[in-house]
Parts: C-alpha cells; structure tokens; sequence
C-alpha cells in the first residue's frame, strides 16, 4: 500500500538525518509518497512566518507526518515551532517510549519505560504577561477535560501493550487545586481500568526514584512541564537524547519527530546521528498498519549497534552519518 505523508526535514542537523532515515525507509521498501514542508527560520525567510498554513494543511490532509529537528530561539525571536504545531492540531499525546540499545553502554540496563506527557495545557500555554516592570506572571492552566483525556490515553496505551502499571507524577502536595485536579482526573479515570496498577509519585521523588532504579516503573503519566523535564532525564538513563523516538498524537492527526535539538554546531559535517528519527519513523511505521517494516528495520538498527564497528561519534565511534545509514541498509538487503 502506498502511503502519502508529510514530511519536514528541521533545520540544523535536521535535513541529514531526514535524509538518512528517507533513504533507510526506502531500503526497506516503504512505499511512501513524501510531501515536503519548511518550518522555523527557513519558513520565516521563504513565507513570513515560522508555521506555514500550507504545512498545517498538509498534516492535515495526510494525517501523518515526520519532522525533523528545529530551532527554537531562546528568550527571543518565533514562538517554538513544536509547540505551535501541538496546539493547531491539537495533538494532546507527547508519546515517548524509553528503551535500552543493544550495545548501547549505560549505567543502566534493561531499562523499558513510557512517557506519556500531556501536550495542551500547563505552563506550556505560554499564557504570560509583566505585571509590572520586572515582574512577569506566568499561567499554568490544568482542566479536568485535557487531564482525564491524557489519562485515557495513557491506560488505553497500557492495555494495549500489555504494560502493567501507569504512575501519575504530580505537585499536587504544593499545587493542591492544579496539580491536585490532575491527580483526581487521573485517579477517576483509572477506576476503569482494573487489571492496570495505578499509583502516583511527587515529580521531585520520582526523579531521585529513577536514577536510583528505572525499572520499577513502566509508564509514567505527566502534565506537560514535568513531562518534558522526566522524559529527557529519562532519555539519558539509555544513552541520551539521540537514541530515543517521539511522537506528538491527537484523535485522528499524528507527528513523529526527533526530541533531540538542531545541533548547528555540527550541521553540514555528515556526522549526526540518525537514531532517534529513525526510531521515531518506526512508531510512524506502526501507526500506520506497516508493523513488518517496522520490525525489519529496527532489527537491522539493532544488529548494527550490536556488532559495534559502525557507530556514530555520540556513541563513542568514528562513523559518518552516511556510512551509519549505509551499514543499516545493508542490513536490510541481506535480511
């Protein structure tokens, strides 16, 4: 089956790893149909703005799409791309599973976790405002809608994937009417899901509770902030950012991206690695019926990480992103 998505290559180190995990798709016979979308800085050069409606278009007419890195200026400039893109689409899931590599050296092994962060609301509304000269008030929004929403999806995750414990992490200590209405909504909706362990932890416990043993959780339920947060913190117990997917999902729209960063201190240098894209592809993959493909080419991933001669610098070897892609497409060919 032909498949037709968006794709928008990113900036930085994002038009090389795009391009690598293109061609690593097509090694393994994706067939695919790709309808390619600036955004950020070069959309604002070419269109005027940083989110092109003809990108919001596109998504929403594919229903699927695969995004590359972008840059987000920090204290100035465009609001951040990314966040822009959940709130148009309403995609209320940031999806990120956490899993150990083979050959992938950390303090850990065996690690197996799911974030699940809600996407909407939180700090992350950008609802701010100076009060006065050097005072700024930020709003951090919680509804009982989007949280019990968010909760719904993460035990219907579970059920789906045979998971067996979803952990609620919350302020509601502190916070005890936004946080705490997060807490009940998910408690409420939990009650439904009887063969699934529900319990909760305070953000800064289960932070300590992580680096001491990941592997008593399973998936973790967070507002956006503390989302965002734990699931980097998360990504360095396997190896970091460029070894782990992501994907944004709303009721009927999805967009698979890398979490990492545009890296442009390395762009153009054929040295990045195209992991967490590629593993991002692969949920794409499944999201869209193409389960087999996806199998084949994490398999292929795997068994070159764990002969361990072509690695990318980040995983302490001296491959160029080129010959990295290489090696997993010769996998491919021969399986």
């Amino acid at each position: 089956m032909r498949h037709t998505i968006t794709l928008v290559p990113g900036d930085g180190i994002g038009p090389e790893v795009t391009s690598a995990v293109v061609h690593i798709l097509e090694c393994a016979g994706f067939d695919v149909g790709w309808d390619s979308h600036v955004a950020g800085a070069a959309a604002l050069e070419r269109h005027g703005v940083a989110l092109p409606e003809g990108l919001l278009a596109s998504i929403r007419r594919t229903r699927v799409a695969l995004k590359g890195p972008l840059t987000t200026p920090v204290g100035t400039g465009f609001t951040s791309v990314n966040v822009g893109l959940r709130k148009a689409l309403d995609l209320f899931v940031n999806l990120r599973p956490v899993r150990s590599l083979p050959s992938v050296t950390t303090r850990y092994e065996h690690v197996d976790l799911v974030i699940v962060r809600e996407n909407t609301e939180d700090l992350y509304a950008g609802l701010e405002h100076e009060v006065a000269p050097g005072i700024v008030e930020s709003l951090k929004i919680t509804t009982e809608a989007a949280s019990s929403r968010i909760a719904r999806f993460a035990f219907d995750y579970a059920r789906a994937h045979r998971r067996r414990r979803v952990t609620a992490v919350h302020k509601a200590n502190i916070m005890k009417m936004g946080d705490g209405l997060f807490l009940e909504s998910v408690r409420k909706v939990a009650a439904a899901y009887p063969e699934i362990a529900a319990d909760d932890r305070i953000v800064d416990a289960a932070c300590m509770r992580l680096v001491l043993d990941p592997t008593q959780f399973d998936v973790l339920l967070l507002p956006n902030l503390y989302g965002d947060i734990v699931s980097d913190l998360c990504a360095g117990l396997v190896g970091g950012l460029g070894v782990v997917p992501g994907a944004n999902l709303g009721a009927d729209l999805a967009v698979f991206e890398a979490v990492h960063g545009s890296a442009p201190d390395i762009a153009g240098r054929n040295i990045a690695n195209p992991t967490a894209l590629l593993l991002s592809a692969t949920l794409m993959l499944r999201h869209i019926g193409e389960a087999a493909i996806a199998d084949r080419v994490t398999r292929a991933l795997e068994e070159v990480l764990a002969a361990g001669r072509v690695r990318t610098r980040d995983l302490g070897g001296t491959a160029t992103t080129t010959e990295f892609t290489e090696a997993i497409c010769a996998r491919l060919t021969a399986s």
